[in-house]
Formats: structure tokens, sequence, C-alpha cells
């Protein structure tokens, strides 16, 4: 049988001090404290590695979508364009005649009127501009009007005898479709420069750009021209040319036809004028619906080579930073009716004496489901 030895610590103490040792008690609670400290940090520090991988690319899009405006376009394809921004004289746009088919094709999408399309009586339009909270002085004040979008004026516009209260509902009415033709190439214009703005375009991209150099009649892809054509016509100068075309909303070809400029045409549809003489062969283009008269006109001023010094014009408004003043605009539309000059002083007249200048900073406000009903 083996012998028991009884060891205690007393003995391991005299065992190792015999060779220089010395045993000692370990503290439990300062262990447990410094290994609660080393896992407290170790999770810190993973907290800020894992936030750091998170917020890298929300920061990374933030800085680009900030700064995207101001980088410098290197591509060789937009030397004119760099040309324009740091100063230098432009050149000109270019001189081919314009394909007429393809810059209107997006226009005759309104061939086709929609089925719930009716023809309001004025009183009816005055009281749903009532409901709305809809008058000219408010949209003075506020700088903001209702999207109320109505595509045919009222067959009694000739009878209201109130020439201000005619005036009113004309503007009224064709207000808000002006604006939001003007809002869709002005966000035309913002992808343009967003593209210009990119070193590599996407397939998407390239298929927009060759849509847009056909509406504007662009050839050999010159981004020069289009950024000239793709432009705004100030509100007050086409509000005054509608009301000089129309007589205020009072014409055959406004009831009609819905024909708010009076363009002319040799093909399709339009109303042959009242008097014109036999050798006369040009009618005056005939649409479904207003929005598509106002798309037209706009595309008019903005291909034609009878308004290219308009465009020039307003392209150096632009580059100098300007508002754009439709008063000076009005002096190059000359070209626009057969009175030349003297249509342009009866232009400024009307945008002064009715201060159709209030409009030209009006914003279109977002439609509202309430609206919608009401509409």
């Amino acid at each position: 049988m083996n012998k028991k030895y009884n060891f205690t610590i007393a003995d391991a103490k005299k065992f190792l001090n015999k060779r220089g040792l010395e045993l000692f008690k370990r503290s439990v609670s300062k262990n447990s404290n410094q290994t609660f400290k080393s896992l407290y940090y170790t999770f810190f520090a993973g907290c800020i590695i894992i936030s750091i991988s998170f917020l890298s690319p929300i920061f990374k899009s933030y800085k680009n979508e900030m700064f995207s405006l101001s980088e410098e376009v290197k591509n060789n394809s937009k030397i004119n364009l760099e040309k324009v921004l740091n100063g230098e004289s432009i050149e000109e746009e270019q001189e081919e005649e314009i394909n007429n088919a393809q810059v209107y094709e997006d226009i005759l999408e309104y061939r086709k009127v929609p089925t719930d399309t009716v023809r309001l009586n004025a009183s009816t339009i005055e009281q749903l501009f009532k409901d709305t909270g809809y008058n000219l002085d408010k949209v003075r004040k506020s700088k903001s009007v209702k999207p109320i979008n109505l595509s045919l004026l009222p067959s009694e516009m000739k009878m209201i005898e109130s020439s201000k209260k005619r005036k009113n509902l004309f503007i009224q009415i064709i207000l808000p479709l002006i604006l939001e033709e003007n809002d869709q190439i002005i966000q035309s214009r913002k992808k343009l420069f967003s593209i210009l703005n990119k070193s590599n375009n996407s397939e998407a991209e390239k298929k927009w750009l060759k849509m847009k150099f056909k509406q504007y009649g662009v050839k050999k892809n010159d981004l020069f021209t289009l950024k000239m054509r793709m432009d705004i016509v100030p509100v007050s100068l086409a509000i005054a040319q509608a009301a000089k075309e129309t007589g205020w909303g009072t014409s055959r070809f406004a009831i009609e036809g819905n024909a708010l400029f009076g363009q002319w045409t040799y093909s399709g549809a339009g109303l042959k004028p009242k008097g014109a003489d036999n050798d006369q062969t040009h009618k005056v283009m005939k649409f479904n619906i207003l929005k598509a008269s106002i798309r037209a006109y706009e595309r008019n001023l903005n291909t034609h080579s009878s308004y290219k010094k308009f465009r020039k014009a307003r392209a150096i408004m632009r580059d100098n930073d300007e508002k754009l003043d439709s008063l000076l605009l009005a002096d190059y539309l000359d070209l626009y009716a057969e009175t030349g000059k003297e249509y342009t002083v009866i232009l400024k007249k009307i945008i002064q004496q009715n201060s159709l200048t209030d409009f030209d900073d009006v914003k279109l406000m977002p439609i509202t489901k309430k609206l919608k009903n009401l509409i």
C-alpha cells in the first residue's frame, strides 16, 4: 500500500524559499477587471471598423453628387462646351436644314385625343379655378401655380365682354401648360449636362442623346448645337405670342384647331385661312389639344433657322448667368410674322401692358390627389 503525504501551502513556501523562489497569491478581482477591459476595447474597435466600412460608400456617393457639377468635361467630343464654360468665344450652331418629320415626331403622339377630353364652358372653368383657389393675383405673389391641365379652350371666349376677364381666363388656361413644357425642357437640359460631366456614358444615356439629336434637328452629334437649342422660351414671351396670334383665345384657329401660335404647314392637318388667295397653299397647323400646340411652338423656336439669332442671344444670356429677358429676346423674332419689326414692337407692348414678366419666375406646383379629383 502506497503511503499518503499531506502537502500544505506552508510546506510549499518553505520548499521554494530554500531554492530562492517565492510563492504569492494572485488577486482574482484584478485579473477579471483586466479581462473585461480587454474585451471592451476589442468590441469598441470592432464597432469603429464596421462603421467605417458601412459609411464609406455613403460618403463617397455624397461626395460625387456634391462635386459632380464642378468637374471639368475632359472628353474630346465636348471641346465646344469647354470653350463656353471657360468664357471663350462661342461657335455658331450648325447650318444644316432640319428634318421636320423627326423634329415633330413626338408631338404626333397627341393626335389621339384622350377619351375623357371634354370642352368645358367658360363658367365651368371659372368655377374650377375658384374652387382650387387659382387666380393670377395669388400667382404673382406666391410665384407658384397649380398644375391645372386643360386640353381645350372654351368655345365662348369671344363672348366674354370684359377684356380683362377674357385675358385673365386665357392666361390662367395656358400658363400651367407653358410651365409644364418648360419644366420638361429644363429636366432634359439638366440631364444633358449630367451626361456631359461623365467620362463614360451608359447605353441608356447614349440612346437618350440620340433621341434628343433627332428632336432638335441636330446632325453629326453636335453637342454644342444641342445645348443651344435645348432651352426654354420665357413664359411672358410665350403668353404674348399666343395672345397676339389668337386674339387672346378668340380666333377660329384657337377654338377649332387648338392652334395658339399660328404656325404654318404645307402638308398634314391644318386650317385654311379665310380670305387666302387660291395660290396660297399654306394652312395653320391644327392640334388635338393645347399642350401639343405649345410643344410644337417651342420646338419651332428651338430648331428653325429663322430663329437662330434668338437662340444665340438666349445662349449669351445663359453664359453670362443672366435671367432670360423676354423684352430683349422679342427683338429676335422679327421673322415670325410678315410685319417684321412691327410684330416685335407689338409683342413687347403686350408683355409690358399686361405685366407678363411677373410670370417668368413662377413655378409649377406638384399635383395633389385632391386637385386631381377636382380636375
